[in-house]
């Protein structure tokens, strides 16, 4: 073959090697692009179309305002069982942690010195009744002696004198006895009022001082309970100031709910009592008191529970969704609106309490306002959108209302 013939044969084959060489390295690249995360595009880039947004309209709801405090449970009627004479223990009556009703034995002191002294009170009372029935007769004797002067008159005044004075002694010796019979009555230990009695400080056989400072044992009534709470009295101003300014409404009824330490919900409903009218200076609370039901002894004295009060209603609340709120670098509070040209908007909100899955917007919306809940990320403030009824559920805030108030 000749060099020519050579050289055409050749360069057809250096042209395709060359075009195999490109589509080569065109899909190396393609490839390449893929694995680190840039796909190519497909369909029409970023900014063509309007964006669409799905919005809620505002609309005012009302809404119970409640308000959760910290607080411990108490017995409504505690008596601490103390005897009143010394003496030892005869018995127990009761068993730990049962029931007792008022006037029931508990405890028996040995008796046997005290009847003793009554019955001695008992006989001294007999001898001066006696003594008073020889005085008074010998003063009724000389009072008819001295009237035919057959007596001097100092002797009728010392007869009478003796007969006043053996009335006294009466009396005394009545009263003598009334205090033995009271001393033998203390030796039997009775509960002072109907409840449930705890442990027993003594045991049969102990010696016991009358007064002493250690409890027997404690009785304590626990249907129905107290709660008492507190609550700073800042936050009290500001509600009372709210409902005089008639932005808040009170409530017809209190109703309280508790809620117990392993976060269960206390199935009876109490009443708020009274709130205290002193403020601890320390602390700067009001003590505020609430009475629960406990027909089955659940919430026992001492208990820690977070008592959820009804405080005031609002009756044109604006509650925004908790997703349609964000907030700057600030901190700040902001959300998004559609404006009557279809646009959208920024507002800036002041927020007030979370009730549930919402915000009470204090400041910012108005019934009416079209609030984007999804998509506001697809467009820049400003810029034209499609608004479309957002599909998602969202609860409503009379579901978080109680039927007392509304």
């Amino acid at each position: 073959m000749s060099r020519a013939t050579r050289t055409a044969v050749s360069r057809p084959l250096h042209r395709s090697a060359t075009a195999f060489a490109l589509s080569a390295l065109a899909s190396a690249a393609t490839a390449l692009l893929s694995a680190c995360g840039a796909p190519p595009r497909h369909g029409p880039p970023p900014g063509e179309g309007t964006p669409s947004v799905g919005f809620v309209v505002m609309e005012p709801e009302k809404v119970a305002l409640t308000t959760e405090l910290p607080g411990r449970v108490s017995a409504v009627t505690v008596a601490d069982v103390r005897p009143q004479v010394t003496g030892l223990i005869q018995r127990r009556t009761f068993v730990e942690g049962s029931n007792v009703r008022a006037g029931s034995l508990l405890y028996q002191i040995d008796p046997a010195t005290y009847r003793a002294s009554l019955d001695s009170a008992r006989a001294a009372l007999a001898k001066a009744e006696s003594t008073l029935r020889l005085a008074k007769l010998k003063a009724d004797r000389y009072k008819e002696l001295v009237a035919i002067r057959a007596v001097s008159q100092q002797d009728f005044d010392d007869a009478d004198a003796s007969a006043q004075q053996a009335a006294a002694d009466v009396a005394s010796a009545q009263a003598s006895c009334e205090t033995a019979r009271i001393n033998l009555g203390y030796t039997r230990i009775t509960a002072p009022v109907s409840g449930r009695i705890g442990r027993s400080s003594v045991t049969e056989g102990a010696l016991v001082t009358a007064n002493q400072t250690t409890a027997l044992a404690t009785v304590q009534q626990l249907d129905p309970v107290y709660v008492d709470v507190t609550q700073s009295s800042s936050a009290i101003l500001r509600l009372r100031r709210a409902i005089a300014a008639g932005n808040l409404s009170a409530a017809r009824s209190v109703k309280v709910q508790l809620l117990l330490e392993d976060g269960s919900t206390y199935p009876l409903d109490g009443a708020l009592q009274f709130s205290d009218v002193t403020v601890d200076q320390s602390t700067g609370v009001v003590t505020v008191r609430a009475v629960f039901p406990n027909p089955h002894a659940e919430l026992l004295p001492g208990m820690y529970v977070r008592a959820r009060i009804t405080e005031a209603v609002q009756d044109a609340a604006i509650l925004a969704p908790q997703q349609a709120v964000t907030r700057d670098a600030s901190g700040q509070a902001l959300a998004y609106v559609v404006g009557p040209d279809n646009r959208l908007q920024t507002r800036t909100l002041t927020l007030g309490r979370a009730i549930g899955d919402r915000w009470l917007v204090n400041t910012g919306l108005a019934a009416g306002d079209r609030l984007v809940i999804d998509g506001a990320q697809k467009a820049a403030p400003g810029a034209e959108v499609v608004p479309t009824p957002f599909a998602g559920a969202i609860v409503a805030a009379a579901d978080n209302i109680p039927a007392s108030v509304r």
